[in-house]
C-alpha cells in the first residue's frame, strides 16, 4: 500500500490528493504535523529517494526559517539533520508519497500517475 503523508491545509497536497485519487490510486493517508514521520523512516525513504537529504526540508516553512536553517544545514552532519527532521512534521517538505519501489518528495503530477501506479 503506498503512504501519502500530507499536511490537510496545504493547498499542494490536496492538488496532489486529488490526482490520485482520480488516477485511482490507493494510499494510506498520514497527517505529517500530527503524526511527524520518525528519524528511522527519514533515513529509509531519503535512502530510498535517491535525493539530497536537505530535499526533505520544508525550506519555505516558518519553522525552518525561524530556526534559520538556511545558515546551520551546511555545517550539519546527516544524523543532525534526521534528528532535526524528526522533530517537527512541518519542518519536512510535503507532500511525500512513499511507494514499495519509490519516494516522492514534493508534487510532480506526471510522477505520481507513473510510480503510484507501481
Amino acid at each position: 500500500m503506498n503512504l501519502f503523508l500530507w499536511y490537510p491545509k496545504c493547498s499542494t497536497c490536496k492538488k496532489a490528493l486529488e490526482n490520485l485519487q482520480k488516477f485511482e490510486i490507493p494510499v494510506t493517508l498520514r497527517n505529517i504535523k500530527e503524526e511527524n514521520p520518525t528519524k528511522e523512516e527519514l533515513k529509509k525513504w531519503w535512502q530510498k529517494s535517491g535525493v539530497e537529504l536537505k530535499k526533505f526540508f520544508n525550506t519555505s516553512g516558518l519553522v525552518y526559517k525561524e530556526l534559520n536553517l538556511k545558515e546551520k544545514l551546511p555545517n550539519m552532519s546527516i544524523e543532525e539533520q534526521l534528528d532535526l527532521l524528526a522533530t517537527n512534521g512541518m519542518l519536512v517538505k510535503r507532500p511525500i508519497l512513499v511507494t514499495d519501489e519509490s519516494v516522492i518528495i514534493g508534487y510532480k503530477e506526471k510522477e505520481y500517475q507513473v510510480k503510484g501506479k507501481q
